[in-house]
């Protein structure tokens, strides 16, 4: 009898413990669901802010504006990212404000960071190549005997991903030189001209080869 009472008991206390884990666990789930997406949505907000930023950087004549608005893109990049850390694009913001304002060292890493996984699953192909591209530029700027190589590979991949890059192609173009690798260097010039046949670049590049 003590037996049968204890069993119904365990079994009473069983059914207790599933009832308030199913209650309990799917509002848990619920909650942590709708924080992530409260952070997803402030880190949006931040990345357009800083995007809007960046553009009126770009656009301002005025050199001290530029730099302030860069400066101002950059935190709303950092803000975006303490909340989304695996966004690609609030990364690439970054870097681009960081670029803006001499920090060229800086800008490479926010685009690693880019170009790594799991912020690297966010880009789509293109993204993908203009981001190359733009690491690549950045690395000629920063040194571009000591990093033509390092840009080289990043430009093959970025005219794959992105054949539309007419300034790519031209990039490509001027490493080729460097290397004196005069016939790929002509390719990439001709390839430039047939997506913007107003290139200047490509021109001029050409007209160096011959």
């Amino acid at each position: 009898m003590n037996t049968d009472v204890f069993v119904q008991g365990l079994l009473l206390l069983f059914t207790l413990i599933v009832l308030l884990s199913l209650y309990i666990y799917p509002k848990r789930a619920l909650a942590n669901y709708r924080q992530k997406g409260r952070a997803t949505l402030q880190s949006k907000r931040h990345f357009v802010q800083g995007a809007q930023f960046l553009a009126r950087a770009r656009s301002s004549p005025n050199p001290k504006t530029t730099l302030s608005l860069a400066k101002s893109a950059s935190l709303e990049a950092e803000k975006a990212l303490s909340l989304d850390p695996k966004d690609a694009a609030s990364h690439i913001l970054k870097a681009l404000a960081l670029s803006l304002q001499g920090h060229n060292s800086s800008a490479i890493k926010s685009l690693d960071s880019a170009l790594s996984p799991p912020a690297l699953k966010s880009l789509s192909e293109i993204e993908r190549g203009d981001a190359l591209f733009k690491r690549a530029e950045l690395q000629i700027a920063v040194n571009k005997r000591r990093r033509v190589d390092l840009a080289l590979a990043d430009l093959i991949e970025a005219v794959k991903l992105s054949p539309g890059n007419c300034r790519a192609f031209c990039l490509l173009g001027s490493c080729y030189e460097m290397k004196e690798m005069r016939d790929e260097a002509r390719i990439a010039y001709e390839r430039a001209l047939k997506v913007d046949g107003s290139s200047d670049a490509a021109r001029e590049g050409l007209e160096r080869l011959s």
